[in-house]
């Protein structure tokens, strides 16, 4: 039997290949049922003080291919920064985070589904809801993973959360999560009908340990 094909998006600070390194157990975990292709925002990230972005403290810089922070899309156009918590009208970069999707679909598609980590998972959301809408001819993912996940606070983004989306979904989030508190996680839940869930006592990365195993096996299993 193939292995499930699953593009991944990392969260804000992080690039393929650091991504690639913290989901190294669950690679492991899976490594008979998924093969997991990754992909790096087109953004670079600023340097900045530790008060920005949320993300920081699981985006410790990673060696891995000497690639800078990424991030997806900005909630503040004017300092080229991002924070969940942060209400805005406008945001800026997500249409090349899309470009860049479409990209990786078109030349190392198809892909039987798609992760996402925090902001990573916040886009794939909307990513979903375009394709549910049939703006992305392209697209057919057939499930998505949505790790620390959460409704974008941008007023430009709410039209991505006005149906249920039918696309099965499997939502994990960390009872400790100090980055994306788990009621965040939870607000995102209501914009898909078939929304599966998977909480850990941990804070703000992707579980792994063999306790959730057949929770993943069991999610996957529908799509083999």
């Amino acid at each position: 039997m193939a292995p499930l094909r699953v593009l991944c998006i990392h969260g804000y600070r992080q690039n393929s290949g650091s991504f690639r390194e913290k989901t190294g157990a669950l690679r492991k975990l899976l490594k008979k049922h998924v093969e997991f292709i990754y992909l790096s925002a087109p953004h670079r990230v600023q340097q900045v003080s530790s008060e920005d972005a949320p993300e920081k403290n699981n985006s410790e810089p990673s060696t891995a291919g000497d690639e800078e922070p990424k991030g997806w899309w900005f909630s503040d156009i004017h300092a080229k920064s991002f924070s969940a918590q942060q209400k805005c009208e406008n945001s800026l970069g997500l249409e090349e985070s899309m470009t860049a999707v479409r990209d990786a679909v078109r030349v190392q598609g198809p892909f039987d589904g798609i992760l996402g980590f925090s902001q990573g998972a916040a886009f794939v959301a909307m990513l979903c809801s375009l394709q549910e809408q049939k703006l992305e001819p392209e697209f057919s993912f057939r499930f998505a993973i949505l790790v620390a996940g959460f409704r974008s606070a941008c007023n430009e983004h709410q039209k991505f959360y006005d149906a249920p989306l039918l696309i099965p979904s499997l939502h994990v989030f960390g009872l400790e999560d100090r980055v994306i508190p788990d009621n965040m996680s939870r607000e995102l839940l209501p914009s898909f009908q078939d929304a599966q869930v998977l909480t850990h006592p941990g804070g703000h990365f992707v579980p792994a340990a063999s306790a959730h195993r057949q929770t993943y096996q069991d999610f996957l299993k529908r799509f083999q």
